[in-house]
């Protein structure tokens, strides 16, 4: 039996008699490094073992040619090992021993990110050699037609990988990723007790922000503003996993509220509100790669709101805080403790807007265990 680079070694032999140099000639110009394992330093070390073995011998020079480079061609013994292994390969499969299941044996050694863009380089490789074998190919026409046949399988081989990799790499970047959870890594802010007043400092943020005016149980621009927050949200996830390598957690809807006239807001003269609602924006994301997201959204969904929708900093620095569980309506006892009794007798004063976060979906949470965060920036009254 022979070695893949002695077969290949002695199928060019078999063809005509030749010299190394005039062999890595043929093996660059039909590219068989694609599909054979032969070097260009290993061709005179295997013409040597061949010659060993009786499978190939040199054809006598003439006597005025001392420097040409020996020439060489099968035995008889060489040919019928030619014609058996041209027999076997045809006849038998292959058992190659590739790398590639060792590596995704070892995939947790990586940190995600680095695995993931491994398989992205094996692809671009592939990629590479694919469109080389096509050159190859093309500049060879016409070709016998077990030649193309050779073509025709490595350029199936290589399609049939790149599109394994094309429907593997998703599926484990999206499993091995670790989502990042913006309410683990700004604990502070998406956290409270019930019945207590808790002073933070709230970090500059970024967000997708959409205005509005009126009862949002019955505007319908509150729900369509909602609905394209969610649509931008979920796309710019999904642009910054397959862009930048980092999943993460879509953020709860929050929410800025203010009234001309404060009473209203105590009230609950919701048709009298206005209203900014939004979703945060992660840190890492720029705002290039948010704008190209709410226009992906608006392709995808073609929703009203997404024309409305902006990308923005919030600073509020200074803040009180706290839990509230129960109906949005029955805010308003908790909002007067927090603005006529903790903020005053703590020296401080409003400054800015009343900030919700919605922890619990109304959709699927009854009213009366519904979770939302109340803040209230404010700063020093003198």
């Amino acid at each position: 039996m022979l070695t893949n680079a002695e077969f290949a070694l002695i199928s060019l032999l078999a063809e005509r008699p030749l010299h190394g140099y005039a062999i890595e000639q043929m093996v660059e110009q039909r590219g068989m490094r694609h599909w054979t394992e032969i070097g260009f330093s290993s061709i005179y070390f295997l013409l040597k073992k061949l010659e060993a073995r009786g499978l190939v011998e040199t054809l006598e020079a003439a006597p005025s040619s001392r420097r040409t480079p020996r020439t060489f061609r099968p035995t008889e013994e060489g040919e019928r090992a030619h014609r058996e292994e041209a027999r076997r390969a045809l006849a038998e499969p292959d058992r190659p021993f590739s790398a590639l299941p060792l590596g995704l044996a070892n995939w947790p050694a990586l940190p995600p990110e680095e695995a993931v863009a491994a398989l992205h380089a094996r692809r671009d490789a592939l990629d590479i050699r694919l469109n080389d074998l096509n050159a190859r190919r093309q500049a060879q026409e016409p070709l016998p037609p077990f030649v193309r046949a050779m073509f025709d399988y490595s350029t199936t081989m290589i399609a049939a990988e790149r599109n394994w990799l094309a429907e593997t790499i998703p599926l484990l970047a999206e499993t091995s990723m670790e989502k990042i959870d913006l309410k683990k890594r700004y604990k502070v802010l998406y956290s409270g007790s019930v019945g207590e007043f808790t002073v933070i400092d709230v970090p500059p943020l970024n967000y997708f922000m959409i205005d509005g005016f009126g009862d949002p149980n019955v505007e319908p621009q509150y729900k369509e503003a909602v609905e394209a927050l969610y649509a931008a949200s979920y796309t710019l996830k999904f642009m910054s996993r397959d862009a930048l390598g980092n999943d993460y957690v879509v953020p709860p809807l929050e929410g800025l509220w203010w009234a001309e006239d404060y009473g209203h807001f105590l009230s609950g003269r919701k048709d009298q509100w206005s209203w900014t609602m939004m979703i945060m924006v992660p840190d890492f994301i720029e705002q290039a790669m948010a704008g190209e997201a709410v226009i992906q959204a608006r392709e995808k969904k073609g929703l009203p709101a997404l024309s409305k929708l902006r990308f923005a900093r919030l600073e509020e620095g200074r803040a009180v805080q706290t839990l509230h569980i129960g109906s949005y309506a029955d805010e308003g006892p908790v909002l007067q403790r927090l603005h006529e009794e903790f903020i005053p007798a703590n020296g401080l004063v409003e400054a800015g807007l009343h900030h919700e976060i919605y922890l619990g979906d109304p959709r699927k949470t009854p009213a009366e265990k519904l979770k939302t965060l109340l803040r209230q920036p404010v700063r020093p009254a003198t």
